[in-house]
C-alpha cells in the first residue's frame, strides 16, 4: 500500500502523518510538500521577490521533511519525501494519480487566516477531486 501524506507546518498535517504511521505501519509513505508560488509571496518582506520566496519555501520544506523523518523513525517507519510546485490541491491530486497512490491522508486544514479564505480548504478540494480514497485527520 502506498500512502500520500501532504505536509505543511501545521498541527493537522502532523496529526495526519502520525495517523498514517500508526494506522498503516507497513505502508510505503510519501510525504509531499507543495510550494505554491502565489502563497509564497504572502511571506512578508519577500512579497515582491518570488524567486527568493520560493527558495525560502524550499528551505522550510527541507526542515519540515527532517522533522517528518525523525518522527517516522520514532515509529520505525521510513518515509520518502517530495516537493512540487503549484496550487496545493491540484498538486496533491495530480501527484497521487501519477504515482499510483492507494490513499491520501491529509490534515483537516493547514493554512489559516487570509490564505485560507482566499484558497478555501485544500483538504476539501482534495476530497472532491482525488480518485484515491482520502482520509481527513483533525
Amino acid at each position: 500500500m502506498h500512502l500520500l501524506v501532504p505536509m505543511d507546518d501545521s498541527e493537522p498535517a502532523r496529526a495526519a502523518l502520525k495517523y498514517a504511521l500508526t494506522t498503516f505501519p507497513d505502508a510505503t509513505i510519501t510525504v509531499l510538500h507543495v510550494v505554491d508560488p502565489s502563497m509564497a509571496m504572502y511571506g512578508g518582506d519577500t512579497a515582491y521577490n518570488v524567486e527568493r520566496a520560493l527558495e525560502i519555501e524550499e528551505e522550510r520544506a527541507e526542515a519540515l521533511f527532517e522533522r517528518a523523518r525523525e518522527f517516522a523513525s520514532e515509529h520505525d517507519v521510513t518515509i520518502t519525501t517530495e516537493t512540487i510546485g503549484g496550487p496545493a490541491a491540484r498538486g496533491i491530486v495530480e501527484f497521487a494519480d501519477e504515482h499510483d497512490v492507494d490513499g491520501i491522508v491529509i490534515g483537516s486544514h493547514g493554512r489559516s487566516g487570509v490564505s485560507r479564505v482566499l484558497l478555501g480548504s485544500v483538504a476539501e478540494r482534495v476530497v472532491r477531486r482525488a480518485t484515491a480514497p482520502v482520509t481527513v485527520v483533525r
